[in-house]
């Protein structure tokens, strides 16, 4: 037997997956990358846009449609909208959320679709079948770079955001299992982990007495990684910057294996439009984070998340935006243009910034960010630094890597090899967001 399994959207579904692959092995599965010999077929959906919805009702639209030339089944998992669900319901065989995969093969047996596998589970069961399901072994996308949950859900209802209701309330892991994960990744050979989580600086505040906070399961992971003398990077993404707190950043000074890179999201930089999105911080608030980083982590990276052209946003507000990313100097942000999610509050609200006013104000961002971001690219130049080299870049007789900062960095070499592990380039030219050096031979 044979399954096929499209994971789309961020980390956490990748990462996700991982689990879910496991899951279904176990049960004497054999994965395959061509759908038409699959006897299972599953997707784990991504509701942070419409158009990723939107591909889920294509794939099974062309799967049904071959239901009539052979036997297989299909399921639906991942993060899900109620409007979508019911939808889908019809489409698929089966339906479930991510925390009950643990029951997919009752599902499987029974094999039928009448919506049973949306239980309404308190917050205290939910933990409990997160619980149950990060036990399960995590399969990792590569050999060298990992991604390890901590949490799941969110509490902070962003009046775009679909996540809490998709994925329900936060749900701390717990922190053994997420350090002893960790170590049998370090030990694997792992050389790039990245923590995962809605919010992972509010991580351990739904168990207050029963488990650590973000900034004491970084210092036990930093603990770790000098004892262990193997050279290998954490990172976590993404933090809140209302929860964002010194001695989170003062961690990370402390452990060379706990990367100087902060994902930072800042979405507007105007406060009337922060309020608006329920952010629960405003730019002022924010600017103390950043000069925090700046000065406890001087060599740090920074990058962001911003959204343009979201309900109401006038040009003055998207001018304050503009003005932050210039104040800030970001090493790289992604920037979404505004869409409408069902089931987020803003959905009720009028999208009234038309499409190519969206459009204008996402190419003048973009801009921005490459004139602040090209500053630091271009101090590169003349310095010598630690690539983790994780592929063959795009031009011929190159190998590509990332910085400590996770900067891109090219370098001539056709040595596969070197794949996966340290090298030292000294950087010989630049441009807006990635360089190009040559290899150090030591």
């Amino acid at each position: 037997m044979k399954y096929h399994l499209v994971t789309l959207g961020c980390q956490m579904n990748i990462s996700d997956s991982g689990r879910v692959k496991t899951y279904i092995e176990n049960l004497g599965y054999e994965s395959t990358d061509n759908p038409h010999e699959a006897d299972l077929l599953g997707v784990i959906a991504c509701s942070v846009r419409q158009k990723a919805i939107d591909k889920v009702y294509n794939l099974i639209a062309v799967w049904n449609r071959q239901k009539g030339s052979r036997p297989f089944s299909t399921f639906l998992t991942g993060c899900i909208l109620p409007d979508d669900r019911e939808k889908f319901l019809k489409s698929f065989d089966m339906v479930f959320d991510m925390r009950d995969l643990t029951n997919f093969a009752d599902m499987l047996a029974k094999h039928t679709h009448e919506g049973t596998y949306y239980p309404k589970l308190s917050r205290e069961e939910q933990a409990y079948q997160m619980d149950y399901f990060w036990k399960l072994e995590g399969r990792q996308p590569d050999k060298f770079e990992a991604f390890v949950p901590i949490q799941n859900g969110c509490d902070k209802f962003c009046t775009y955001c679909a996540v809490p209701y998709t994925r329900g309330r936060e749900v701390s892991r717990s922190s053994s299992e997420i350090v002893e994960e960790v170590k049998c990744l370090v030990n694997a050979g792992f050389k790039s982990i990245t923590l995962l989580g809605q919010n992972v600086n509010s991580y351990g505040l739904d168990k207050k007495g029963k488990e650590i906070s973000f900034a004491q399961l970084l210092d036990l992971i930093g603990r770790y990684g000098d004892e262990s003398g193997k050279e290998f990077y954490v990172y976590f993404t993404s933090p809140h910057p209302r929860d964002m707190t010194d001695d989170v950043l003062e961690t990370i000074a402390k452990y060379k294996c706990l990367g100087k890179w902060i994902h930072i999201p800042i979405q507007s930089g105007d406060t009337e439009m922060l309020k608006r999105m329920n952010r629960k911080y405003d730019i002022e608030r924010y600017r103390s984070v950043i000069h925090s980083i700046r000065t406890i982590l001087p060599t740090a990276t920074i990058f962001t998340d911003i959204i343009v052209g979201f309900t109401g946003e006038t040009l003055e507000e998207f001018e304050n935006t503009r003005r932050a990313v210039l104040e800030f100097k970001y090493n790289m942000a992604f920037i979404a243009m505004y869409s409408p999610r069902p089931g987020a509050k803003s959905s009720q609200w009028v999208d009234d910034v038309p499409k190519d006013e969206k459009s204008r104000r996402y190419a003048v961002l973009s801009e921005d960010l490459k004139s602040v971001s090209s500053l630091y690219t271009a101090s590169m130049v003349g310095k010598e630094f630690r690539i983790l080299v994780n592929g063959h870049d795009r031009l011929d007789g190159y190998l590509s890597g990332l910085t400590e900062g996770k900067i891109a960095v090219r370098f001539k070499s056709e040595n596969e090899a070197l794949i996966g592990s340290f090298v030292n380039v000294k950087i010989t030219k630049s441009s807006d967001f990635s360089a190009e050096g040559e290899m150090i031979y030591c």
